[in-house]
Order: structure tokens, then sequence, then C-alpha cells
């Protein structure tokens, strides 16, 4: 019984993090296309934060 709780929960977590994803991932297209623009890498600005 626990363990059905578990697997409905991490599906359930699962299903909230796809749509997440799937509502952000334009913007982070649109973020990625101006940092390579600019030629700023993501790796550089999170070292220099």
């Amino acid at each position: 019984m626990a363990r059905r709780v578990l697997i409905a929960e991490a599906l359930l977590l699962g299903g909230v993090a796809l749509t997440v994803l799937a509502r952000e991932l334009p913007g982070l297209v649109r973020e990625v296309r101006i940092w390579r623009m600019v030629g700023v890498r993501p790796v550089v600005s999170r070292h220099a934060s």
C-alpha cells in the first residue's frame, strides 16, 4: 500500500515538473538565443555571480 502511494506521488511530481518545463521552455530557448548573440556562456555567468 505504501509503495503504491509513493509511486502515485512520484508520477504526480513528474507530471507537475513536466508541465512547468513545457511552460518555461519557450522562454528558456529565447534566453539561450540572446546569450549566443551576446556571446555570453551560461557557465561564465554562473561563476560571475
